[in-house]
């Protein structure tokens, strides 16, 4: 025990040694820094960077710390790229490192190539909390690092620039290890997708991923080379002028996918179609998927016209079609089950294991809220009824 307690007092030491070095770098009016891209080459592993409130017109920085925190502070600042961008590439380029960014605007990424974004990640970890991506022609984008982690919670995606060529995605994530989103909101896309993610491990949940009566987006979500996707809790919703009829899909480019295990789970969620031709809910490709692919939709709804499981191979329980006035109010994105319906109660609950059972549902305008497991499960992305 003794030996123990020892050992566990020089570690705290450490922290705080460690943490003692630490500086907090502030930027704005009356600060040291009045350029975040001064901020970004002075700054040092393990700092923090404090962002005042306003706007930072083509202001452009590349981080190359090892571990840092970059938060907005006083209100959110504003990012605007105005024709700037670093390296070529974003408003910020994160070179390799441990990230934080939390409450910060990126507006307006163009570059000449037509993938300029908010925020371009070559490599490492990057945890995105209270963003918001708008007007770019790709929200965030990734390498192709297989290290790679990115994590975005209780962000907004919007606003994708009406370029054909390159497609421009709300969210654009390449061959890294894995991708986690909650929590946030995807509307407005234009020609590409609001979400496409080669990532190996994919984990979506309680999201609000609904391009609405403004967007005119390709799929809502997309995983090309398969990989290992668990989407649960959401909602994703097509709009009249979607320019593809498929809602989610899975495994279009499998057939040269370096991923060594392929499973797409999709559970709970609340599929929405306003397109009057009818939609395609769902479509995973077979032909290009390794056999031992395993195909799972439980509990889900699919709201308007259109086909949920043609062509799929898999397990398919507790899944119904229905018509928007089971809905309480998708005008003002209430995407809830109305009272009275006559689906309260009848998702299979017999097919949840833990992966697949809910513990939260989206809130407007963004974030989640924790539910506790019901009497009885109701098929989509929220149990309460209003």
């Amino acid at each position: 025990m003794r030996r123990l307690c020892t050992f566990l007092h020089a570690a705290l030491l450490a922290t705080w040694a460690g943490s003692a070095h630490a500086a907090v770098l502030t930027v704005g009016p009356g600060e040291t820094f009045l350029r975040i891209a001064d901020a970004a080459r002075h700054a040092r592993d393990g700092d923090i960077v404090l962002i005042k409130a306003g706007t930072y017109e083509g202001d452009v920085a590349i981080w190359s710390q090892k571990d840092i925190q970059i938060r907005g502070v006083g209100g959110r600042p504003v990012l605007i790229a105005a024709g700037k961008s670093a390296e070529d590439k974003a408003i910020w380029v994160f070179r390799n490192g441990r990230v934080k960014v939390e409450n910060i605007e990126f507006r307006g990424a163009r570059v000449a190539d037509g993938n300029g974004a908010g925020i371009r990640l070559e490599r490492g970890e990057l945890e995105v909390r209270d963003c918001v991506f708008e007007d770019n022609q790709h929200g965030i984008l990734t390498a192709n690092f297989p290290d790679t982690r990115l994590a975005i919670h209780d962000s907004v995606f919007a606003g994708a620039v009406a370029q054909q060529l390159p497609y421009p995605h709300l969210l654009y994530v390449g061959r890294i290890a894995r991708l986690d989103i909650s929590g946030s909101r995807f509307h407005r896309g234009a020609h590409g997708h609001l979400i496409k993610s080669r990532a190996r491990v994919n984990d979506i949940r309680y999201n609000l991923i609904y391009d609405g009566p403004q967007g005119h987006a390709s799929y809502e979500l997309e995983f090309p080379m398969g990989g290992l996707a668990t989407v649960v809790g959401n909602v994703i919703g097509q709009s009249a002028d979607t320019e593809n009829p498929v809602v989610v899909a899975y495994g279009a480019e499998a057939d040269t996918s370096p991923w060594p295990e392929n499973r797409l789970l999709l559970a709970h969620n609340t599929l929405v179609s306003e397109r009057w031709k009818g939609a395609w809910f769902l479509r995973t490709f077979g032909e290009r998927l390794p056999a031992n692919t395993e195909v799972v939709a439980v509990n889900n709804l699919t709201v308007g016209p259109g086909v949920f499981s043609l062509g799929a191979e898999g397990r398919f329980r507790g899944n119904f079609p229905a018509l928007s006035p089971i809905l309480s109010g998708p005008e003002v994105l209430d995407f809830s089950l109305s009272i009275g319906t006559l689906l309260e109660g009848w998702a299979d609950a017999a097919v949840l294991d833990a992966a697949a059972q809910p513990a939260a549902e989206f809130t407007l305008p963004i974030g989640t809220r924790p539910i506790a497991p019901p009497l009885k499960w109701s098929p989509g992305a929220f149990q309460s009824l209003r």
